[in-house]
């Protein structure tokens, strides 16, 4: 059983996890290349592991939340890949990954604040309760302003969403200083997600969490042109 993860929400990320639970995944972070960048790294992934497209059992793809572009390329992907297939395409909401990522170097009984850019001075955020090791989703994904998103003082905050706003968000906590997947949502979480919550018979929607409208509208009235 070999899983393929996806993810746009950030740089874009691929990953394999395979049944024996062993993981590898590819990422590019150069800004705003999704569209050029997914397909070749998908491929380049699949031939570097030896995996056939037809070896593969599941598509699991971020859901976001994020910018309507990227995220849309890396849905769209999934969506045509699993039909092609013929397997499911699982979604999993972006920030559960970071989230996941850090509930190992924290205590039980914390609660994480994950944060993301949103652009246009707003950050994505959503809150968590590490419970059993496990982060479990217990407010948000939301959009906001750095200084409204509602804070705990014991809020373990990540992401780089406080990276851009440490005097809103706060220092970093030095016990995720060297943990990796912490910067970019990791597919390899997604797809260790997807599993677990599949296992426990819950339903995994691909859909978006945008959150907000695309930056780009089309016109809604024609402007008058004087001669």
């Amino acid at each position: 059983m070999t899983w393929l993860g996806i993810d746009t929400s950030d740089d874009v990320a691929v990953g394999l996890v395979r049944a024996n639970g062993a993981g590898a995944e590819l990422a590019d972070d150069t800004p705003r290349r999704h569209v050029e960048q997914l397909a070749p790294l998908v491929h380049e992934l699949l031939t570097r592991e030896g995996v056939a497209t037809g070896d593969l059992e599941a598509v699991v793809v971020g859901t976001g939340p994020a910018p309507f572009t990227g995220l849309r390329v890396g849905l769209v992907t999934a969506r045509v890949l699993g039909l092609a297939l013929g397997v499911p395409v699982l979604g999993v909401p972006s920030l559960d990954a970071l989230a996941a990522a850090a509930a190992d170097h924290v205590e039980e009984g914390e609660t994480l604040l994950v944060v993301t850019d949103a652009r246009r001075r707003e950050v994505y955020w959503a809150r968590y309760e590490v419970r059993d090791g496990v982060a479990v989703p217990v407010a948000g994904p939301d959009v906001a302003a750095p200084a409204d998103v509602p804070r705990a003082p014991a809020d373990v905050v990540l992401g780089a969403g406080r990276d851009l706003y440490p005097d809103v968000l706060g220092a970093a906590d030095p016990r995720l200083a060297s943990a990796p997947g912490l910067r970019s949502p990791s597919p390899i979480h997604l797809v260790r997600l997807a599993q677990q919550r599949s296992a426990a018979g819950q339903d995994l929607p691909s859909e978006p969490l945008y959150l907000r409208r695309p930056d780009a509208q089309p016109p809604t009235a024609r402007k008058r042109v004087l001669a």
